[in-house]
């Protein structure tokens, strides 16, 4: 672990239960949250913040890789949905993701460490059961909308 790193802010690995008051969209998100953090700690990632938020909005989850921090939107369908989640991750959605990493990253001491935006789409099958798939390097910073 790179000392740049190892000053990046970690919140409680068990992160947020599954609210039953919430509307069903509100938590199946929730519950895509949880699976996609399950799934990139199995491929090995570290989970350090969920739900960061700032003015400018809110990223799902902040993590460590190898030497990388990584941004990663999550984004929830039924398994039977037309359309892919990561469709959801408009050029506003990025310029709002990318504004709310800057804001995180102002909060670090180090600030010149290597980072990307990652997007795991979750598909949820009818029993609620979940299947992620991770897309690195979504977009960065310089290259607009490549979902």
């Amino acid at each position: 672990m790179g000392p740049a790193l190892s000053i990046v802010k970690v919140l409680l690995p068990s992160g947020p239960r599954l609210d039953p008051e919430l509307a069903p969209h509100l938590r199946s998100g929730q519950q895509g949250e949880k699976a996609a953090a399950r799934f990139l700690k199995q491929q090995g990632y570290q989970v350090l913040v969920r739900n960061y938020s700032s003015r400018w909005g809110e990223i799902d989850l902040v993590c460590r890789h190898q030497k990388t921090l990584v941004f990663v939107e999550v984004k929830t369908r039924a398994e039977d949905s037309w359309d892919k989640p990561a469709a959801a991750v408009t050029r506003s959605k990025q310029r709002r993701l990318i504004r709310t990493a800057h804001a995180y990253l102002q909060e670090l001491e180090e600030r010149d460490i290597p980072t990307r935006f990652d997007v795991v789409e979750v598909y949820l099958d009818d029993f609620g059961q979940p299947r992620c798939e991770l897309l690195p390097h979504a977009f960065s910073l310089n290259d607009g909308n490549r979902i």
